[in-house]
């Protein structure tokens, strides 16, 4: 898996809005409208829709 890359300030505030922390999830991916998150510290990946 790529290592995952801070998110910025406007993807932090679209991470908050789905209930998430951004200072626990980092961004791997984005692709195909999806941002692909995976947690800081437990390794577990998750996708939301971008904005």
């Amino acid at each position: 898996m790529k290592n995952g890359k801070k998110p910025t300030r406007r993807q932090s505030g679209h991470i908050q809005s789905y209930g998430l922390s951004p200072e626990n999830w980092l961004i791997f991916k984005i692709v195909d409208g999806d941002m692909h998150l995976v947690h800081r510290f437990t390794g577990q990946t998750r996708v939301i829709p971008t904005l």
